[in-house]
């Protein structure tokens, strides 16, 4: 008998919500590391329309991958350099214009503009293409060449 009292006991307690809830629910996933918000200011679609007002006075990087800027579309004239690569490139980046970053939501431009801003370098923020558009923006939809046929073979 005392051994049924325990059975049941133990039934009843595996039983409860509280218990069993806890008991089988998958363990928590470890706590995601995120990155550190960037400290860049994200441009809305009024700001960036006011910097391309003086084509001459700045400068669009987009540091997207090719075929994210071909998916998407992108700014009329601007750098093309991937935040991977962005580092390794400053000699390219002109340090007397005013400099936007671009990416889709301008998470990655937020990262980048951080490093330029850390270097030296005038960021006036970052850009999402997708956030430009969704305010209304026009951005230009830009198609890759045509590849080039492969020469034919010397007989």
């Amino acid at each position: 008998m005392k051994n049924l009292f325990k059975l049941i006991s133990v039934s009843l307690i595996l039983s409860s919500p509280l218990v069993h809830a806890a008991d089988t629910a998958p363990a928590a996933p470890a706590q995601a590391q995120k990155a550190p918000a960037s400290n860049a200011h994200i441009l809305k679609r009024a700001e960036i329309d006011a910097l391309l007002a003086t084509p001459e006075k700045v400068v669009l990087i987009d540091v997207r991958r090719p075929d994210e800027v071909t998916a998407l579309g992108g700014f009329p004239v601007y750098l093309s350099i991937q935040i991977k690569d962005l580092e390794k490139n400053l000699a390219f980046i002109p340090r007397d214009r005013t400099i936007v970053l671009v990416s889709n939501h301008a998470g990655r431009a937020g990262k980048a503009a951080d490093l330029l801003t850390g270097k030296g370098f005038n960021v006036a923020g970052a850009a999402g293409v997708e956030g430009y558009i969704a305010e209304g923006g026009t951005i230009v939809k830009i198609t890759p060449p045509a590849p080039k046929p492969a020469a034919a073979a010397a007989p």
